[in-house]
């Protein structure tokens, strides 16, 4: 009977298939692929607006990619360890408080659990068990008073699964660029990348509205809308500084 409810739980949050093992993470791998291919080919986009040759493109392209993929990646750990770090000191915080203020401490518990229904004996008896226990004590009061919750996650690995992400799918844009520039061919290569891109936005999509659990059709045609509308505008801007600088 146990194992056929947390079955169901499971099916229920989506908590089945290969991408249960990675979902910790998922959310950030999303999330850099969606930022490193919509900013690449804005790029490209943009540098075909402009008129400019594959060698510019690439140089353009790959710029962008390390760099933006990089910045992006700091700024993922930065915001991971900072939260951490704001959870630890409050926790620190909490565990004087109990230690120096046990009896104010036990006022809040009680107050806490007060106004969700708990009264009387029953009121008394929770309140005795939650401050039995140190650890156990400072957690509820992070959790009921605080609000804020540890994050288990590490920061360096959210920094790295952004990075790889955004290199990952970035590079999607780039590779019939780079491919024509070992072995040119005649094709419109600018319709390729489209091509190649709006597929690579299909995959991020499918795996957006995994994490957010959403309809996939829904994660796909925001992902393709949003690549679109960064590819256009990229285009026409490039397109209005080329007519300019070449009056």
């Amino acid at each position: 009977m146990e194992s056929t409810e947390i079955h169901n739980e499971n099916t229920l949050h989506k908590h089945t298939g290969f991408l249960k093992k990675y979902e910790k993470y998922l959310g950030e791998f999303v999330y850099g692929g969606i930022d490193g291919c919509v900013t690449t080919f804005a790029v490209v986009a943009g540098s075909v607006g402009a008129g400019l040759d594959s060698a510019i493109i690439i140089i353009l392209g790959f710029a962008n990619l390390l760099a933006d993929g990089f910045a992006m990646s700091v700024g993922a750990y930065l915001s991971n360890k900072t939260k951490k770090d704001n959870y630890n000191k409050h926790k620190q915080i909490e565990y004087w408080e109990v230690d120096n203020l046990p009896e104010l401490e036990k006022e809040e518990i009680r107050v806490i659990y007060k106004e969700q229904g708990f009264e009387g004996e029953l009121l008394e008896d929770v309140v005795k068990v939650i401050t039995s226990d140190k650890d156990r004590w400072v957690n509820v009061m992070m959790k009921e008073e605080l609000v804020m919750f540890d994050e288990d996650k590490s920061p360096v690995i959210i920094g790295g699964v952004t990075y790889f992400s955004f290199i990952l799918i970035g590079i999607i844009p780039l590779l019939v660029y780079v491919m024509d520039y070992i072995y040119p061919f005649n094709y419109n290569l600018f319709l390729l990348s489209s091509i190649l891109t709006a597929i690579g936005f299909i995959i991020i999509g499918w795996l957006k509205a995994f994490v957010n659990q959403t309809m996939f059709w829904k994660g796909i045609l925001e992902t393709l809308l949003l690549g679109g509308i960064a590819a256009i505008v990229a285009y026409f801007i490039g397109d209005f500084l080329e007519s300019i600088i070449t009056i």
